[in-house]
């Protein structure tokens, strides 16, 4: 089967487009035929060697976290899963991943499929739309009423955020660049601050009970976000490098978030997305042999702020 891997870290060129052998699911394990994987800044990140730490992958390494596709084969011991079954997940990050035609999965990581969206396009809600769903519900605990600055409201994440906050009927205020604050309001924000034309803090004003930051803003930058947040209020940070500060003094929590794999959260969003409630957006799709200039592009600044899926039969 074709694979793209790294074999060892460094810029987008260790990306090879190559053959490797197909997998055999063992215990607990399924093979999905991939229909399309996502592109995720973790990736490259994990590519470049900067989450040695957190992510010890094994050389050499095939990328893509997410992960939709039909079932092919099944290991021992897998019940609920059936051969056919058109399915999406968040695969562990430190083992092989979606690009690739096919690619071993975990049989609790996955859930079935969204039947509203084409199949290669769901690729694009498992690690974006569980990053937002725990970020809000799980660590800010958010509830209908309260008010919630999402900063970085732009990207993928910040989409399925702005939808969810609105869903739960708070009071969003986004912040998103000229050429993602239509793609903030049509997610539903009450409010979309410019970030590149006005001080965050002095537009917002009145005080929110949440701040979730997507964005990777400098330090001084996140903790004048504290200063909008009411007492008793929190602070979720999705920068990995940059820890959440807090304001012990009016009890004001800070939370960095580290995303895990749940496939009833995810089984959730699939039923919104289903429903209508959810919208799944795709801004760019690639396939597979493309996957190192996709990340050449990434590294370049010159992704659209949507989210790209990459496919294996495009």
């Amino acid at each position: 089967m074709k694979a793209v891997r790294f074999h060892q870290y460094g810029d987008p060129d260790v990306l090879r487009y190559e053959d490797v052998e197909q997998p055999v699911p063992g215990s607990g394990q399924v093979r999905v035929r991939v229909a399309a994987t996502s592109f995720n800044p973790v990736d490259a990140n994990i590519r470049a060697g900067f989450m040695r730490g957190p992510i010890p992958v094994t050389l050499p390494h095939t990328p893509g976290i997410d992960v939709a596709g039909t079932v092919d084969a099944l290991g021992e011991d897998v019940t609920g899963i059936q051969i056919g079954d058109q399915v999406v997940g968040f695969l562990p990050m430190a083992e092989a991943g979606a690009a690739a035609e096919y690619v071993l999965a975990p049989a609790e990581v996955l859930t079935p499929a969204p039947k509203s969206v084409a199949l290669s396009d769901a690729a694009a809600l498992p690690l974006v739309g569980l990053t937002a769903w725990q970020a809000l519900f799980e660590h800010a605990k958010l509830t209908a009423g309260q008010r919630v600055l999402i900063n970085g409201a732009g990207g993928a994440v910040g989409d399925f955020a702005v939808q969810l906050a609105k869903q739960a009927d708070a009071y969003v205020i986004a912040t998103a660049g000229p050429r993602s604050s239509g793609r903030a309001t049509a997610a539903g924000a009450n409010e979309v601050v410019d970030h590149t034309a006005a001080d965050v803090v002095a537009a917002v004003g009145e005080p929110v009970d949440v701040v979730l930051n997507l964005a990777p803003v400098e330090p001084a930058q996140l903790a004048a976000l504290l200063g909008l947040i009411r007492p008793g209020g929190v602070l979720v940070n999705t920068t990995v490098w940059m820890p959440a500060p807090a304001d012990e003094e009016r009890g004001v929590r800070g939370i960095d978030l580290f995303v895990r794999s749940d496939a009833e959260q995810l089984s959730h969003l699939v039923e919104l997305v289903d429903r209508g409630e959810l919208r799944v957006e795709v801004a760019r799709r690639v396939p597979l042999a493309e996957l190192p200039a996709l990340h050449a592009d990434a590294a370049a600044g010159a992704l659209p702020s949507g989210k790209v899926v990459v496919a294996p039969g495009a």
